[in-house]
């Protein structure tokens, strides 16, 4: 066997690896890339392998740097299936389409703002003086219906007249209903053929609801050889789920090569027991000021924890009743996500809320944002309340609009739940929030930029790290040294470089034979 790595490497997002036998190609997920726009968008266009290669593919999990290109695949000539967890396969039903109705958006917008550019030129006669107000509306109503609504044939005709670049998304609604009809939903520890003499087992990752480890195991030319892929791996008494596994089974105990993620490798997290308590001082604090609580939380997974936090801290009476805004569509469909899967629950969550009769995801104080006219009514609610909303890193959605409404206010917090990738503007945001208040907040707030406009950061941006779902570098540890395994070689992704190459010369103190592979570097297993 053979195993290519074109994704993830190092770096943290658009996983992309191959298992190649004699007679079997493999995909082992295919993930987004994300980060600067123009970057991620000309590696996204671009698959390393043609789709029509690959026999199957296994999906780890269904966050969207590890999911989000399988339209991309399913829409080319590619006749296998997609083997993943019943959970993950449940998620990627909303998942990804919502992540075709943001490559929609985002190229409807981009055409929108080639054909504005264009007429404004055209109208004023490529002067370099302004369009009168008069015109620029005229325009805005040829392309635009009322304030929102993008004409987007009358758009894209324009550009096609005019021989102007037009911008096509990476995939379609139509090509998402099309990419769900290639999943196969398969229960953990139960093992599947995916190719000849080729087989796959999932065990629990305990990262997000329905990850999983992927056993791949070959039998051929006399002997047996054994990949495990980890996808990502979570924490040890994370709330909700289960724990990565330790346990495998006696046939998958011998592990040729582990494909192992390093998001935090060189990195450690708070306790998770501390998370509760710590996040109750944040919430104590900012609404002894009178502000609001602000947090970017990724739809699958964080919201869902902290939902689940703040169901226990009001279940307890400790803290104020304020009220906890969802605000996001995306996040209260894969609630309902969790609230369909109760069988992935840990025993700590049964005994909790289970057996008691209760939801773990339905409180009186617990709202869900229906409507984009709520959405922002919310951004200029001046009482105090805690709001969730998307996206995880602050590059789009309607978090952005809550901190255009809320930053300008030192009443009001910025709570960082989450890991925030390089050159995103959520790690921007992060780093100048950190240092101002490193320097006691002293002298002019730092300025942040988004929508075209400065804004001044005088809202408090406060990091609780161990809310992430991964593991930090002594859970990783934990998973090599506690489990059952006896692990021949590790090759690490998935970590920025720094993190990976520090964890691998970790590793190699502990006596593990470690490679961290470049992007289109391949292993002989």
């Amino acid at each position: 066997m053979r195993v290519s790595f074109y994704g993830a490497t190092r770096e943290v997002t658009g996983s992309f690896h191959t298992l190649t036998t004699d007679n079997d190609n493999i995909l082992l997920d295919c993930g987004l890339f994300q980060g600067r726009r123009k970057e991620a968008e000309a590696k996204n266009r671009v698959l390393p392998v043609a789709p029509k290669l690959f026999t199957n593919m296994v999906l780890s999990h269904a966050h969207i740097d590890h999911s989000g290109r399988i339209p991309m695949i399913t829409s080319g000539d590619f006749h296998g299936r997609v083997f993943c967890s019943r959970a993950t396969a449940h998620a990627c039903e909303y998942l990804l389409k919502d992540s075709a109705k943001i490559q929609e958006g985002d190229a409807s917008y981009l055409n929108y703002k080639t054909a504005k550019s264009f007429l404004a030129k055209v109208r004023s006669g490529n002067s370099k003086d302004k369009i009168s107000k008069k015109d620029m509306r005229e325009i805005k109503a040829l392309l635009k219906s009322g304030d929102h609504d993008l004409r987007t044939e009358t758009t894209e005709k324009l550009l096609h007249e005019h021989n102007l670049q037009v911008i096509t998304p990476l995939y379609s609604m139509t090509d998402v209903e099309e990419g769900l009809t290639f999943f196969n939903g398969v229960p953990y520890k139960e093992t599947v053929d995916i190719g000849d003499n080729l087989s796959c087992t999932f065990y629990d990752a305990g990262h997000i609801l329905g990850s999983a480890m992927s056993v791949l195991q070959y039998k051929g030319a006399g002997r047996t050889q054994t990949v495990l892929y980890s996808g990502d791996l979570g924490r040890f008494n994370k709330p909700i789920i289960q724990d990565p596994t330790l346990d495998f089974a006696k046939e998958h105990r011998e592990i040729d090569l582990f494909i192992m993620e390093s998001t935090y490798g060189n990195r450690f997290h708070d306790p998770v027991v501390d998370m509760k308590p710590l996040l109750k001082d944040v919430l104590f604090e900012t609404f002894e000021r009178g502000g609001s609580v602000i947090i970017p939380s990724f739809s699958y997974g964080r919201t869902q924890e902290l939902i689940y936090f703040l169901h226990e801290l009001y279940l307890e009476g400790d803290i104020p009743p304020m009220p906890v805004w969802v605000d996001s569509p995306l996040a209260t469909k894969i609630t309902h996500v969790f609230g369909e899967h109760p069988e992935t629950y840990d025993e700590e969550t049964h005994a909790a809320f289970l057996r008691k009769g209760l939801n773990p995801f339905d409180f009186a104080q617990l709202k869900f944002v229906q409507s984009v006219e709520e959405s922002m009514a919310l951004n200029r609610d001046t009482k105090s309340h805690i709001v969730l909303a998307g996206s995880g890193m602050c590059e789009g959605g309607r978090i952005l609009h809550h901190l255009r409404h809320k930053i300008h206010d030192e009443r009001n917090t910025v709570l960082i739940v989450g890991y925030m990738g390089q050159n995103t503007f959520g790690r921007h945001l992060q780093e100048k929030g950190e240092k101002f208040a490193a320097g006691g907040r002293q002298g002019a707030p730092p300025v942040v930029r988004f929508y075209n406009k400065d804004y001044p950061l005088k809202a408090r941006v406060k990091t609780l790290g161990g809310f992430s779902a991964h593991g930090d570098r002594n859970e990783l540890t934990k998973v090599l040294k506690e489990s059952n395994l006896n692990i021949k070689k590790i090759a690490l992704v998935h970590g920025e470089e720094e993190q990976s190459l520090s964890f691998a010369e970790y590793l190699r103190g502990e006596g593990f034979d470690v490679v961290v592979p470049h992007q289109g570097q391949g292993v002989v297993v």
